[in-house]
């Protein structure tokens, strides 16, 4: 028995490189089209959490703008102002807004968002403190007026004067009755009432900013109130106190 062999089929596989083009490209297999792949949207910034028992009502935003800036930029500060508010109606059209123009002296220094703040009063910027009144101590025991760090310089006569009248708090202390306390009764020195009235002003111009602590009573004399920057400094009780 023979058994003849039969040409075996080729059973070759398909290539799996892209085919040769040959002539136009318009026959050769087209790619295909990568699209972008979808990024997971950006996480929102977390609201900063307020405090036990309050609850958010809005919120403020400072713009520094000066003048001189908003002409370069050729926009005018009304029309920013309607544009945001636009911009915030059309964004939450429940939202409220207010608009404030913040004013400074012409020519201050600083950065206009600063001004504003400080302007609107922003209670997170630091105000500069003021200067606190040194105030004016009346020392009777030591005879001297300080202001300040500052000794007034007054004579003898005007410290004499100054404590006759801080002595009689409160009350209206005459013409007559400083002569008589302060001079001998046959004195070659002894003033008459306008003479006084000259004492007391040169007083009051070594006093400075403290002048007004002598009142003057039209028609009757001088008084002493005391007043929260003046401190009397003496080792007993006023003369007219009982």
């Amino acid at each position: 028995m023979t058994i003849t062999a039969l040409p075996t089929r080729s059973t070759r596989r398909p290539s799996l490189e892209q085919p040769r083009t040959v002539g136009t490209s318009a026959l050769a297999p087209k790619r295909p089209v990568a699209h972008p792949v979808a990024q997971p949207p950006a996480p929102r910034a977390a609201v900063r959490a307020v405090p036990e028992g309050t609850e958010a009502r809005g919120f403020v935003l400072y713009v520094g703008l000066g003048e001189h800036a908003a002409a370069a930029d050729q926009v005018e500060l009304a029309r920013l102002v309607t544009e945001l508010r636009a911009l915030t109606a059309r964004i939450a059209p429940s939202a409220q807004t207010h608009a404030a123009v913040a004013l400074a002296p012409a020519g201050a220094g600083g950065r206009d968002v600063d001004v504003v703040r400080r302007a609107l009063g922003d209670p997170a910027v630091q105000q500069p403190a003021a200067e606190a009144d040194p105030g004016i101590v009346i020392d009777l025991t030591r005879k001297r007026v300080a202001i300040g760090d500052e000794v007034a310089p007054l004579t003898y006569r005007e410290f004499e004067l100054l404590q006759h009248i801080v002595l009689r708090e409160g009350s209206t202390v005459g013409r007559c009755d400083i002569i008589d306390a302060l001079w001998d009764a046959d004195a070659d020195d002894r003033p008459n009432e306008r003479t006084i009235d000259v004492h007391v002003r040169r007083l009051r111009a070594k006093l400075g900013a403290y002048a007004e602590i002598i009142r003057t009573v039209r028609g009757a004399g001088y008084r002493f109130d005391r007043h929260a920057d003046v401190t009397v400094l003496a080792s007993g009780p006023s003369p007219d106190r009982f």
